[in-house]
């Protein structure tokens, strides 16, 4: 093998810039790195199941959103802790939320123990090593023979459409984070200028937009059981209807500028704005992609959202969907591989270990959602959760009306009682009187009797993805970066936007997602603007530490949801174990980025920093605007 180098982006993200005459990968499978056995490249493109070790290799570096050793990403955080939904206090040295974004220290010059801390570093992220397995994979799949026993061209061209795929997922990560990249489209030969300039914030959703398309035709719209997690034609025309959605909304699309840096259109703007000005035809392209999603749905079937098997029964209106039902579908939506709703599913281990990290953050420090969030999940039957709910008596709005349980007739001392609020807030999290991740009551209130309390609890922990009992988490893990409830509501968002309002189908996408929970329809005759809000609020209850919060905060420009100062519940239960009752008072969330935000907040935080020693290396890439 040629002497590594350490140039470019490729090198930063550990792929290691190699020549690609002598690069040796070997069958390690998803877990290790390729470049172990020292096989030829005649040997890795032997046939059809060797090249696709090499296409496992782009596979395994797409972009993961849980807390694993898969990456270091916020130093072990998560990044719905810098959104309005949850409050980090993981005060441990290199931990971002607390000490980058918290703090305001976020910048360019970031080094030792806070490198990793940021939402993303570029340069020190894994795309470009998906990048380099799926380009290898690209220039060297004709070398394969045709007379190897499994080879076709159907099916070739099937594994050359997935490269394309993990192209189009990793370049996608990489401009919601940064805006334009540049775009490498070949293996990095060691003889080559090292001059790779970045392309602008159009080519770079063009280009991904283009790996969608040109993949598309040669992918199957799904996959049986025994292929499940490997990409599809769904996922090719959900993941454009995404990422030209993100292009289209107003902080990228705009005559005005999101940031004044901006403005200086050939030395910023370009990269990271759409165009000098709105262009309607980006909501119109979205909306063209919805269609092609249903057209094919509707002749391929299969996808769909995983819905409610009822367990209820009534003496005279026979079988019904308890709270409980709704909160089982919405968990097997987001948390099970292999269900009709996942469109994207990205693995890493089948250990059901593999996101203990995830409850670390939960069990070792005082985290929480904000009462703004859980403010603004309904009740059950849809009736908006006040704005000036009476905490001091919880009950004067009546039973059903109660904050989080009511108590069940048939079982008056059941613990938790009947849930009250829209399904997908206790799924989200813990609220006071439910079970929790080890079977008891969630120790969430000051006086509960746990060893795992954390003093600067918010009175909420997460629940999801560490969910209720041991065995919930007994089953192989995915991340699911795409869901068929996005497609619908990304579908309905482009129509209101390319249409001017919304019409009936946009309706029926969004009533669909609050059906499967049990929530009744909206309200018809919206403006664009009345259900645009509509939207954004779904969004909010349905795709909690989904990595949905954050982006869509930047994309539709959202200052509120950057200053807002942020509230917690103040939690007393009347037992120090299994309590049952409470009592509540509001407090203000004493978090040292909600001041200064509120105080002096940049639109520089939409896009992350370009780390300095990148853009020293001299190959192209160039600073993003305010920092």
């Amino acid at each position: 093998m040629k002497k590594t180098i350490q140039i470019l982006i490729i090198a930063l993200l550990a792929a290691g810039a190699v020549a690609c005459e002598s690069l040796k990968l070997g069958d390690a499978g998803l877990s290790k790195s390729p470049e172990s056995s020292g096989a030829t490249l005649d040997t890795l493109f032997a046939s059809l199941k060797d090249a696709d070790k090499v296409l496992t290799s782009a596979y395994y570096y797409l972009p993961y959103g849980l807390i694993s050793d898969f990456d270091s990403k916020m130093g072990k955080d998560i990044l719905e802790s810098i959104t309005d939904h949850f409050i980090s206090n993981k005060h441990t040295e290199g931990d971002g939320p607390n000490d980058l974004y918290y703090t305001g220290s976020l910048g360019a010059n970031i080094s030792g123990d806070s490198a990793g801390g940021e939402a993303y570093r570029f340069g020190s992220e894994k795309d470009y090593s998906t990048v380099r397995y799926a380009n290898f994979f690209l220039q060297n799949a004709d070398r394969i023979p045709k007379d190897s026993k499994d080879f076709s061209e159907a099916a070739l061209a099937r594994k050359k459409a997935e490269a394309k795929m993990c192209l189009a997922i990793a370049y996608a990560n990489m401009v919601r984070y940064v805006g334009g990249v540049p775009i490498i489209e070949h293996p990095i030969e060691t003889s080559e200028d090292m001059h790779f300039p970045r392309n602008t914030f159009a080519e770079t959703i063009d280009y991904i937009v283009r790996m969608c398309d040109e993949a598309a035709p040669d992918l199957p719209w799904s996959v049986p059981a025994t292929e499940d997690g490997r990409l599809t034609k769904a996922a090719a025309i959900g993941l454009k209807l995404r990422i030209l959605c993100f292009a289209a909304s107003p902080t990228f699309n705009s005559d005005t500028p999101w940031h004044p840096a901006a403005a200086d259109w050939e030395s910023c703007g370009k990269y990271v704005r759409y165009g000098q000005n709105y262009d309607k035809s980006l909501w119109d392209r979205a909306k063209a992609a919805a269609d092609d999603f249903m057209t094919n749905l509707a002749s391929g079937g299969f996808y769909g959202l995983v819905q409610a098997v009822p367990t209820g029964v009534d003496a005279v209106l026979g079988t019904y969907c308890t709270p409980r039902d709704y909160r089982l579908a919405y968990r097997k939506a987001y948390n099970e591989r292999g269900t009709v709703e996942s469109i994207i599913s990205i693995r890493k281990s089948n250990s059901t270990s593999y996101h203990d990290k995830n409850m670390d953050l939960q069990d070792d420090f005082g985290c929480g959602g904000s009462l703004n969030w859980v403010n603004k999940f309904p009740y059950a039957d849809g009736t908006p959760f006040p704005e000036n709910f009476d905490w001091s008596h919880p009950s004067a709005l009546g039973t059903d009306y109660q904050p989080f349980f009511k108590a069940d007739p048939a079982n008056p001392t059941a613990i938790p009682g009947i849930e009250t609020r829209d399904p997908r807030l206790y799924e989200n999290l813990c609220v006071p009187g439910d079970i929790w991740k080890n079977g008891v009551v969630g120790p969430n209130y000051q006086n509960a009797k746990s060893p795992n309390f954390q003093d600067g609890n918010t009175g909420f922990l997460q629940m999801k993805f560490i969910m209720q009992q041991e065995n919930d988490r007994n089953l192989p893990h995915h991340w699911c970066l795409m869901r068929y409830a996005e497609v619908l509501l990304n579908a309905a968002e482009a129509y209101n936007e390319s249409n001017g309002g919304p019409d009936a189908k946009a309706e029926s996408w969004l009533n669909a997602v609050r059906a499967r929970v049990g929530l009744p329809p909206v309200a018809t005759g919206m403006t664009k603007e009345q259900f645009r809000d509509a939207l954004i609020l779904e969004r909010e209850l349905e795709f909690g530490f989904e990595e949905v919060r954050w982006f869509d905060m930047v994309r539709w420009g959202l200052k509120d949801a950057f200053t807002t100062p942020l509230k917690r519940l103040y939690v007393i239960g009347n037992k120090q174990k299994n309590a049952t009752g409470f009592t509540y008072e509001v407090m203000n969330v004493t978090m040292p980025t909600r001041t200064w935000w509120k105080n002096t907040f940049d639109t520089k935080w939409y896009l992350a920093p370009i780390p300095a020693v990148e853009i020293n290396k001299g190959y192209g890439m160039t600073q993003n605007p305010g920092w």
